[in-house]
């Protein structure tokens, strides 16, 4: 029989308090980043009502593209390497400025192209003030480098100024924001919060990491564009079965049937949200833990599932029969109309978990980011093809049964590749 030392204890217990710090910390921040537009959310539904709410969710649908493109995947691939190097000063400085200047740069690409497309089309250009302003959330996430503190496990820095500025502005909303005319000062606000919280994140990373800014080699930047390629191109897929939901929704209906639809997908997404901090919290744990002892690493990432996944169906099921009196309580009778939609949506908070636990948190850290990518940007041509045909057929009911059907078959796909690999491990 193999006794622990004094020493593995002692690590072990060290292991523990941080993760569970971690999962606090980013508890707090996710919670925050989901629960407050949750809280604005019976204010706005009431003072906008599902027009203009619908017009705000399909600009922030339509800028969420160029924040995914600014993310680039960073927020594993350059966590990843974070995690495993933290020791190494001169190598946080590389990959902190590397990933920063990658980021400035596809931003600066982005407000291009989103200038093009506002300016061509009369869908966007008749409201082009509302994209621009929208777009400021894209500079706060770039400012934002959440990434070295997930790698450094060292959330509780940035969370507590983070959640400050952000429920600030949040309240800023109720203030400000009186009547539909003042629909502009919303993204506004939110955008503001997410540049602020960066600006204080950048001042946090430099007193207590030590990182500065360097300018780097193009070696250098194109090893950081390598290794979060096949993240990214999972991003990307992944935002056609999500975000892309919206946006075609309001291609193809309009801004009230948006609206109906956004309002119940605030509700699943803060849901979602409970989820997340855990998520991100254990991916360096496992990322470290595979990268010393694989075999320890795989048998943490079942546990964990096992726990994960019998909570979120626990969660996932009291909204499915909750769902009439949390839609009555929070969105209000003028959305009687979301109470359907947000009880075929209940359970993808649960679906959802389960293929984050096998593909992220599994074979991302196996090195199968490849094999990911294609699979996810094979389901995702699927969504645009099943999605496309059911939004013009059923309308809104359409695009959550949409949303469904292919967040079940990512589910199961990543469980088959996950199971395989174990096998092949054996």
């Amino acid at each position: 029989m193999k006794f622990f030392s004094i020493g593995d204890r002692i690590n072990l217990k060290d292991e523990n308090r941080r993760l569970f710090s971690n999962i606090f910390s980013l508890g707090i921040l996710q919670g925050v980043n989901y629960i407050l537009p949750l809280i604005t959310v019976p204010y706005l539904v009431r003072v906008l009502g599902p027009d203009y709410f619908g017009l705000l969710a399909f600009s922030t649908a339509t800028i969420s593209y160029f924040m995914l493109i600014t993310d680039y995947g960073f927020n594993l691939s350059a966590t990843r390497q974070i995690s495993i190097l933290r020791n190494n000063l001169d190598k946080l400085n590389e990959i902190f400025s590397s990933v920063m200047m990658i980021k400035t740069a596809f931003m600066i690409i982005s407000f291009i192209l989103m200038s093009l497309l506002v300016f061509s089309f009369e869908r966007f250009s008749e409201n082009w003030e509302l994209y621009f302003v929208t777009f400021g959330m894209v500079l706060g996430q770039v400012l934002f480098p959440v990434w070295l503190f997930q790698g450094m496990e060292r959330m509780k820095y940035i969370t507590f100024l983070s959640v400050g500025a952000k429920v600030f502005f949040t309240v800023c909303i109720f203030i400000f924001v009186r009547e539909q005319g003042d629909y502009l000062i919303v993204p506004l606000l939110t955008a503001l919060g997410f540049i602020v919280s960066g600006l204080l994140s950048l001042y946090l990373a430099k007193k207590e990491f030590g990182v500065s800014f360097r300018w780097q080699p193009v070696q250098n930047i194109r090893f950081q564009l390598v290794d979060g390629w096949h993240v990214f191109f999972s991003s990307i897929a992944v935002s056609l079965y999500t975000i892309s939901t919206t946006f075609i929704l309001g291609l193809f209906t309009n801004n009230i049937a948006v609206g109906y639809f956004a309002a119940a997908d605030k509700i699943v997404q803060a849901v979602k949200g409970l989820y997340s901090p855990v998520s991100q919290a254990i991916y360096p744990l496992i990322s470290k833990k595979i990268h010393e002892n694989k075999q320890v690493g795989l048998v943490f990432i079942q546990k964990v599932t096992r726990i994960i996944g019998t909570g979120m169906f626990m969660i996932s099921l009291l909204l499915f029969m909750l769902a009439e009196q949390i839609s009555d309580l929070i969105l209000g009778v003028q959305y009687q109309q979301s109470i359907p939609l947000l009880k075929i949506m209940a359970f993808l908070p649960f679906i959802i978990s389960i293929s984050n636990l096998f593909a992220v948190q599994g074979l991302y850290n196996l090195g199968k980011a490849a094999l990911v990518s294609k699979f996810i940007g094979l389901i995702a041509i699927l969504h645009l093809i099943i999605v496309t045909f059911s939004i013009y057929q059923f309308g809104t009911t359409g695009a959550v049964f949409g949303m469904l059907i292919t967040e079940v078959i990512v589910s199961i796909v990543s469980i088959f590749y996950f199971r395989k690999q174990i096998i092949n491990e054996d």
